[in-house]
């Protein structure tokens, strides 16, 4: 069964029971200076738990592509990966316990096909604070599930909050609740002494694989510590689509389903080595496969690899897809990586439709770690022959004047039998910080969580300011100017606009005239909720349409900008004050960067 049929399937089975399909969330929330990337399906249905009224009702259903890179060297094993798609289903004081864990099971006994004795549950045990889920319990007992089959955790493993909190580091005002999960088990896997005296759907020896969550989100933290019932009780599932498809060919490894055979495929024509047939070269297959899928979809949304936040992440990611090629011994070149991963236009319509974007961008980010590679490699390898100390200085410089990132060095130096300790990877972090102070870069420790200061009036002003610069540039440049992508922090704006050059003085001083022109006339700032066709039809920007539902916010600052969009707003042109541009930068072929910022 292919991942297409299973997401098929999935959608249907739960619109047939009175779900509607929304659409999924950007892997970069545009308007979301908290996080870099979309994590997990359920990130957009924080205010909906509470007890907000979703447009789209209180039953529904979508499969979200998410981006994970806190820890990138558990892709190397075969079930882990940096971005994966969660099946959800969400029951916003709808339906509980009962009717969600009936679905499921028949979804995955009657729909997907998996033989019942394969399958284990887990339940929370019980705290202080939450009592044991009982309920459940008598639900799967009744459902058919043996005794056995049945089996109890604390909180470290069946209690779901955010980044993994558990109730006692939940912060105030955190929603979390007890969960089921959903175990296939490998049969023909024997279980190894070295990872307990006996096996349990939460071993680590690879006999079981999660496949589906069950939370039941009815909990929010109190300022004094304790836990208090949300005003309605939420269902909110969550199922890994690759580990389903892995589970269904009844193989554990992730990277032998349909998604990623043509990528790995196509590994194998360009080097002549089979997966599989190595166990040390498996694992730079899986990090290619992984790395390259994860970079052309934040390439398909307008990402570009770069030095901060969002493109030092993609950048990364190429550079160790890259390296990994290196270690296999390949000739795939920097210029033509893109052959290997250009399979994913079969499984993704957004890296298809954007795919000479994403092309170029690969290739050129991909050619330029070529060269560092081979002046880093060089200047490496003639260290450890001359016998150089390897200390964490060496590492920095190696990274600051070869772009030699220090995760490889380290592998090159164990290659080599060669150990880097603590003690100089904390010098390395130490050399890194001066670095990160002297150039003002904030992307140091993003992939610990991601999160940035925030001031919500602030973030609030220059989101507009954003709509008041999309339109001066296309009234100042021309009608060909598009949005490729923005961030917003509490400090400044950034907005990325396809554009074949670099504006002149000039030109950055009519559009920055222009939209203090605006904020003077103190324009109001509307919107109204209409059919994405209706606004299109209307004039109203939309070159993210296909981030969109059927019924969209459509915002106007007088009658000087209307645009598509789900984000906060002034009601006022007067409460930004004054907009200043810092610079702007062309960071990509055809694609230009400008900040911007509020001033007093």
């Amino acid at each position: 069964m292919t991942t297409k049929e299973i997401r098929e399937k999935y959608i249907e089975f739960f619109v047939s029971r009175g779900h509607k399909e929304i659409t999924p969330s950007p892997l970069v929330l545009e308007n979301d200076p908290t996080t870099l990337f979309t994590s997990s399906g359920m990130q957009q249905m924080v205010p909906y738990f509470k007890g907000e009224k979703h447009p789209m009702g209180e039953k529904l259903v979508d499969s979200q592509l998410s981006v994970r890179m806190q820890d990138l060297d558990e892709v190397a094993d075969n079930r882990h990966l940096s971005s994966f798609e969660m099946l959800g289903n969400w029951g916003l004081g709808s339906y509980f316990k009962k009717d969600q864990l009936n679905w499921i099971w028949e979804f995955f006994i009657e729909e997907i096909g998996f033989d019942s004795e394969r399958l284990h549950v887990s339940l929370f045990e019980g705290n202080k604070d939450v009592p044991k889920d009982t309920e459940s319990y008598k639900i799967w007992r009744k459902i058919g599930l043996p005794e056995n089959h049945i089996h109890f955790y604390d909180v470290n493993k069946n209690w779901w909050a955010r980044n993994g909190a558990v109730p006692s580091n939940m912060p105030t005002g955190e929603i979390g609740g007890p969960d089921s999960e959903i175990f296939y088990e490998f049969d023909f896997i024997e279980h190894r002494p070295e990872f307990g005296s006996f096996c349990h759907p939460n071993c680590d020896c690879g006999k079981f694989l999660e496949i589906g969550n069950s939370v039941f989100m009815e909990y929010v933290k109190n300022e004094d510590g304790s836990l208090s019932e949300l005003p309605q009780k939420n269902v909110d599932f969550g199922g890994g689509l690759e580990r389903i498809a892995a589970a269904k060919n009844d193989n554990p490894d992730v990277f032998k389903i349909d998604m990623f055979s043509g990528i790995i495929k196509r590994i194998e024509e360009e080097i002549g080595i089979n997966y599989n047939s190595d166990p040390k070269k498996d694992r730079d297959f899986r990090i290619i496969t992984d790395h390259l899928r994860t970079s052309c979809n934040l390439l398909a949304e307008g990402v570009i690899p770069g030095n901060k936040l969002h493109g030092y992440a993609l950048r990364r990611l190429i550079r160790r897809a890259m390296f990994h090629c290196h270690l296999l011994g390949s000739g795939i070149s920097g210029s033509g990586i893109s052959h290997i991963a250009e399979d994913l236009r079969n499984h993704y319509p957004n890296v298809d439709k954007n795919w000479d974007f994403v092309e170029e961008n690969l290739n050129t980010e991909a050619v330029r770690f070529e060269s560092a590679l081979k002046r880093g490699l060089a200047n490496l390898t003639k260290a450890v022959s001359d016998g150089v100390e390897i200390d964490g200085k060496f590492a920095f410089d190696l990274y600051q004047n070869d772009g030699f990132p220090l995760e490889l060095t380290l592998e090159i130096l164990s290659q080599n039998g060669m150990n880097f300790t603590q003690d100089e990877k904390n010098a390395f972090e130490a050399e890194f910080e001066k670095h990160r102070e002297n150039s003002r870069v904030t992307s140091a420790g993003i992939f610990k969580g991601g999160l940035e200061n925030k001031s919500d009036e602030t973030i609030t002003k220059l989101h507009t300011t954003t709509h008041l610069l999309h339109a001066a540039l296309r009234q100042i440049l021309g009608e060909h100017i598009s949005q490729k992508g923005s961030h917003i922090t509490a400090e400044r704006l950034r907005f990325d606009f396809g554009h074949p050059g670099k504006l002149t003085d000039e030109e950055i001083k009519n559009v920055e005239d222009l939209m203090n022109l605006q904020i003077e006339k103190k324009l109001p700032v509307t919107f109204k909720t209409e059919s994405l066709d209706a606004a299109i039809a209307k004039g109203a920007l939309h070159f993210f349409a296909d981030k969109y539902g059927n019924e969209v916010k459509v915002y106007s600052i007088g009658n000087f900008s209307k645009e598509v969009c789900g984000g906060p707003h002034v009601e006022n042109t007067k409460e930004i004050e004054h907009v200043r541009i810092i610079k702007q930068e062309k960071i990509g072929s055809g694609v230009i960067r400008i900040y911007a910022g509020i001033e007093k």
